[in-house]
């Protein structure tokens, strides 16, 4: 599948696997900030992308990154909806508790391009049964 994308300024770096077999297309920033501990930056990536109809972009966070130095998407996983047409900025969130800098050209998160389903609401005053039925948080006994 063929997907248009569109850099914005001359530090845009076209998504890149990191493996024939990855999931994710690394990302890169186009920013040069500082992130404060405990505090969120919202970074550029100077792209955006005319992403499939039926199919969504999902912004997840590097795990290197968010090992090593404690940042990760704030809203943890971001949706970039097919319609969007805007850059795509990553909001990335310090969990430590020292200062981090992203750099220009750096990977700040991975880009995987997923299917979803559309579907119509329809209102009821009943659903079908199950064996867990309403049961919630912890209710199948496995830890």
């Amino acid at each position: 599948m063929k997907m248009k994308i569109k850099l914005l300024n001359n530090d845009a770096v076209i998504p890149k696997r990191g493996t024939e077999d990855s999931a994710g297309y690394d990302i890169y920033s186009t920013d040069e900030t500082i992130i404060k501990a405990g505090e969120t930056c919202l970074i550029g990536t100077g792209i955006a992308c005319e992403i499939p109809k039926n199919y969504f972009g999902g912004v997840f966070a590097r795990s290197g990154l968010s090992v090593k130095e404690g940042l990760r998407p704030a809203n943890c996983v971001a949706v970039i909806d097919a319609d969007y047409r805007g850059e795509i900025r990553v909001p990335l969130h310090n969990d430590s508790k020292e200062d981090r800098t992203i750099t220009k050209g750096e990977r700040i998160a991975q880009l995987v391009i997923l299917p979803f389903l559309p579907v119509e609401f329809e209102e009821t005053d009943e659903l079908s049964s199950t064996d867990r039925g309403t049961g919630g948080f912890g209710s199948t006994g496995k830890a």
